[in-house]
């Protein structure tokens, strides 16, 4: 499931391409995907200005000049993709988005999703959701009462999106491992030092996938060099029974909560 540096990523691609143009058409495939009746939702949009494309946690909020917003989440197995007819994507599109020649296709939103929602139901849909990691808010005075608040498996913790905003299975172990604490310790038993590395750890980590891309490997556009230059980088999700990039020990997957969980027993503690 992409997190907050693909769907930041992806938020930046498309601010050089949609931002300030028309929607010239509409098609929906699938009218679940966007949770309203098709036919509301081509009146709604079709004709519209988009002015302004925003992410949110996993969320991205595409802002249109009439007040209403369409409010995406990929959620497992959905992409986008921007290019003229030719390009289009070989897999079933649920919507289209088509800006004259260009065109914005939502790929895999069966689980995902594309709301259209007036201004009050956007603040209502993103009204639960915790802080960003950048958030000047979340100090790190802050980011340690958050997470001993109340004592729970620390995985848990970073990827509660009512806690901290935009943190999924991959990021946080990778956080976990940046700051060398495994990612099942209870939080009640973390050190003042081990939760200043979780706080330095969650910005770099998090800043070094956003630069390079994040892990999507499919790229947003023809000319999209950079979509997916995070893949490949990770250094335990995934990689259970791969030796550690640091100490050469195998990789342990395990899982919790139902959540696969990767973590090196030599190097974090």
């Amino acid at each position: 499931m992409p997190e907050l540096p693909e769907m930041e990523n992806y938020r930046r691609r498309l601010v050089e391409a949609v931002r300030n143009h028309v929607i010239t058409d509409v098609e929906v495939n699938r009218e679940k995907s966007v949770g309203v009746p098709v036919a509301e939702f081509v009146r709604r949009v079709n004709g519209r200005t988009v002015v302004d494309i925003v992410r949110r946690a996993k969320h991205l909020v595409f802002a249109l000049d009439s007040g209403d917003a369409l409010l995406l989440h990929l959620m497992l197995g959905g992409s986008m993709h921007y290019g003229t007819a030719v390009q289009r994507p070989l897999d079933t599109c649920q919507v289209i988005m088509s800006f004259g020649e260009q065109h914005l296709y939502f790929v895999g939103l069966r689980l995902g999703y594309l709301h259209l929602l007036t201004a009050s139901e956007l603040r209502a849909a993103l009204a639960k959701l915790g802080l960003e990691p950048f958030d000047p808010a979340l100090t790190p005075q802050l980011f340690t009462s958050l997470l001993t608040r109340r004592s729970t498996v620390l995985k848990v913790k970073l990827t509660d999106q009512h806690v901290i905003a935009g943190i999924g299975n991959r990021y946080s172990d990778e956080i976990c491992f940046a700051a060398r604490v495994l990612p099942l310790r209870k939080t009640g038993s973390l050190s003042g030092e081990e939760l200043a590395a979780l706080y330095r750890a969650m910005h770099t980590v998090l800043e070094q996938a956003i630069a390079a891309g994040g892990y999507m490997a499919s790229p947003f556009s023809t000319t999209d060099t950079t979509t997916g230059g995070y893949n490949g980088r990770f250094f335990v999700y995934n990689r259970g029974g791969e030796a550690c990039r640091v100490c050469g020990m195998p990789i342990v997957r395990t899982e919790n909560a139902g959540r696969k969980v990767f973590y090196c027993e030599v190097c974090q503690h």
